[in-house]
């Protein structure tokens, strides 16, 4: 919850900034602090868990992720411990090739990064060691609630059951989905979504392309994918892959309850990818059962990201199904677009009205444009409707015959389309010259 005073918000000020907030230290907030601790700007990172350990599945990095990564001078030890991935393909019951989507269709050098998440922070984390001078930690904070003033905004919590309070030029929420400090002004729509997934990670899948993300669907109640996930920074040798199951929410409890919840799953593929099916069988079969963890996922749409001294980032300000996979590629270029909007006042008095103009004009229309895409996709892979599976199998077969719109399709899954009609180009994103 936030208090603000609305002649504050809309007032410009030229102040120069010293002291910003980011509240969550997941990519988002991470990758945003290396870019304002960067540009001198001293940066608290308030971050509710004791330690940084990040839980769930692999994800993929796309193009325009990478391009962040490149921005940010991580790229190299990425590649290191991350799984290439040239693209995805989607195969239905009857073995038919659904889904044919490469990179290639839109750069030959473009590829994309399977990763875990563990080994995401980590390499995140370790570049943002080279700016320890302007970083300082708030590990183990609550932040319940900030203020907007007319020097700052204070931001309220507990740590160690005690109060606390800290006053700041600015702050940047980035605690994700579920965050609760968000305006709620500002919010047009928060929901979850009735499907999420269950998800495992195990030794990396050879029996399959392991440069390729593999999906399987039947209809749209029955969607598996496997992902090359790369290695963790303590077992750099041992690669992995992350098996994910579609499921209802009402059924995720269900499935990781029940102490024969792999049966259903297994006997379900084995009719229909019958040798994916032996294979997650044996290497699950010596599988602690707490192994299996479930996602859930929200809806998340802003009428704008920020306004006077504050910003909502990451899946705080879009979250959205992960059809697309595009959750850590869109929180990357929001911490992008952030240090761009801070580069355009070099001597750090911002004027936020045009400061917010300038993350806005390159980022709302893009974020539009892939949740509604998102939007629009997910009853089709997930649902409990008839029609949108036939729907869905008779128009991408059609789709990915014509050259024009399987190269758009490959643009769009790459993370950097702004609208349906116009792109970002990799190497506006990418191009950077470090002071360190």
């Amino acid at each position: 919850m936030i208090q603000t005073s609305p002649q504050i918000l809309n007032t410009p000020t030229m102040k120069k900034i010293n002291k910003i907030a980011i509240i969550g230290a997941g990519t988002a907030g991470l990758a945003t602090a290396i870019l304002f601790a960067r540009q001198e700007i001293q940066v608290t990172l308030f971050e509710k868990a004791e330690q940084l350990q990040p839980v769930g599945a692999g994800l993929l990095l796309q193009p325009a992720g990478l391009a962040v990564f490149e921005h940010l001078g991580i790229l190299e030890n990425t590649l290191i411990l991350g799984a290439m991935v040239t693209g995805l393909e989607g195969r239905l019951a009857n073995q038919r090739l659904l889904v044919n989507s490469h990179y290639r269709e839109v750069h030959d050098k473009y590829y994309g990064i399977g990763i875990h998440r563990a080994t995401l922070c980590h390499v995140l984390k370790s570049k943002l060691e080279a700016y320890d001078a302007y970083v300082s930690w708030k590990m183990g904070h609550e932040v319940n609630r900030l203020s907007e003033h007319n020097h700052g905004i204070t931001v309220y919590g507990q740590y160690q059951m005690q109060d606390f309070e800290e006053n700041f030029d600015a702050v940047i929420i980035a605690n994700g989905a579920r965050s609760h400090l968000r305006p709620q002004a500002w919010v047009k729509v928060d929901r979850p979504y009735p499907w999420g997934a269950v998800w495992n990670i195990v030794p990396e899948c050879q029996i399959l392309d392991t440069q390729i993300l593999h999906q399987f669907y039947d209809r749209s109640q029955i969607m598996m994918g496997i992902l090359p996930t790369g290695a963790i920074p303590e077992k750099p040798h041992q690669r992995l892959s992350s098996i994910f199951w579609s499921l209802p929410t009402r059924q995720l409890d269900q499935f990781l309850n029940h102490p024969n919840k792999l049966n259903d799953l297994i006997h379900q593929i084995s009719s229909r990818w019958t040798p994916v099916s032996h294979w997650l069988e044996q290497i699950t079969q010596n599988q602690s059962s707490s192994s299996w963890l479930s996602a859930q996922y929200r809806d998340v749409v802003m009428s704008k990201f920020g306004q006077g001294r504050l910003g909502v980032i990451g899946d705080a300000a879009h979250a959205m199904s992960p059809q697309l996979g595009q959750g850590a590629n869109m929180a990357l270029l929001d911490a992008w677009a952030l240090g761009q909007a801070l580069q355009q006042f070099p001597d750090h008095r911002i004027e936020w009205n045009k400061f917010w103009q300038h993350y806005h004009q390159l980022r709302y229309s893009s974020t539009q444009f892939y949740q509604s895409l998102s939007r629009l996709l997910t009853p089709l892979y997930q649902s409990d409707s008839a029609w949108t599976g036939p729907f869905r199998d008779f128009s991408f077969y059609w789709m990915y015959q014509i050259p024009y719109l399987r190269k758009q399709m490959a643009i769009t899954i790459s993370g950097l389309k702004t609208n349906p009609l116009h792109h970002l180009d990799y190497s506006d994103v990418a191009q950077y010259k470090s002071k360190i």
